[in-house]
């Protein structure tokens, strides 16, 4: 099945800056991505080439098979997009703002909409000026996903968001996930939140891709040791190229790793000391992705 996004060398320039570095990747139908990078790292701007809002200036990047530039209708009804700074009619009611969004849209579902309005405790009748940023965050979202679309992307969607409205919100994009097989690209720098949906993880830093891989395999490879002498003082530095960040003191030391599932014993023995090996979390694994090999 082809990809539902794909890029390849992607490029995108600003005048002197480049927001995009020759990126090359794919999102798989049903996946859920969690994108993550620095402020400035290109991010959005990834997205708007998905939603053809940018075009490249090297490389291509299609979505539904169709290229940023040519996508048409056929293709933009299947996209659902919350920017992360909503752009809405700010005279209307929430409803009066569902009921225009919903007229271009001929699987605009009533009955997902009630049970949003609902869910994420939003008053229909309220007017949308009046809205506080996360409720707008929140109209955001239910104008993107009440048409059932096949890709759906988010810009920091739960910015705005009380830590029981983003909970809400999780709940809902892995309930549209399992109802719909929705491929999910979600930007955001809360990667305690995202850790919990996605699957996938792409990383960019400086417009360059640094980590595009399963959320399973990069904590396979990413690791905390917490090494303990049962004698002797740990050496003031371990020499291990495995070892990306390392905090020793006399009898303990704490080591991030990366690719050194297997050299546990042998670390130990040599050594002479006890290791005990730990996960880590997407947040603990973000500084170490940013500098990357790129995988």
């Amino acid at each position: 099945m082809r990809p539902i996004v794909e890029t390849h060398d992607l490029s995108k320039e600003f005048g002197s800056i480049t927001a995009l570095d020759r990126v090359t990747t794919s999102l798989s139908a049903g996946s859920v991505v969690g994108l993550v990078g620095r402020n400035g790292s290109g991010k959005s701007t990834l997205l708007h080439h998905m939603t053809g809002l940018a075009l490249p200036s090297a490389g291509r990047c299609l979505t539904f098979g169709v290229p940023a530039a040519d996508l048409g209708a056929a293709e933009l009804s299947r996209l659902g997009v919350v920017h992360q700074d909503a752009r809405l009619l700010t005279w209307m009611t929430v409803r009066q703002q569902l009921r225009y969004v919903a007229s271009f849209y001929a699987r605009w579902d009533r009955h997902r909409e009630e049970r949003l309005l609902h869910a994420l405790d939003l008053d229909a009748e309220a007017i949308v000026a009046t809205l506080s940023p996360g409720n707008l965050q929140k109209l955001a979202v239910i104008l993107a996903i009440g048409h059932h679309p096949d890709l759906l992307l988010l810009d920091e969607p739960a910015s705005g968001l009380d830590p029981i409205a983003r909970e809400a919100l999780l709940e809902l994009l892995l309930d549209l996930a399992r109802e719909d097989g929705t491929t999910i690209v979600v930007s955001s720098h809360q990667l305690h939140d995202i850790e919990r949906i996605v699957d996938w993880v792409v990383c960019l830093e400086k417009g360059q891709l640094k980590a595009n891989a399963p959320l399973d395999e990069l904590k396979e490879q990413f690791g905390e040791w917490i090494v303990t002498s049962a004698g002797r003082p740990l050496p003031e530095q371990f020499a291990e190229r495995f070892i990306l960040k390392q905090d020793v003191a006399a009898r303990q030391a704490r080591l991030v790793v990366r690719d050194a599932g297997d050299q546990v014993e042998s670390f130990a023995t040599r050594h002479q000391v006890s290791v005990e090996s730990r996960p880590m979390n997407l947040e603990s694994m973000f500084p170490f992705l940013i500098i990357g090999d790129g995988a």
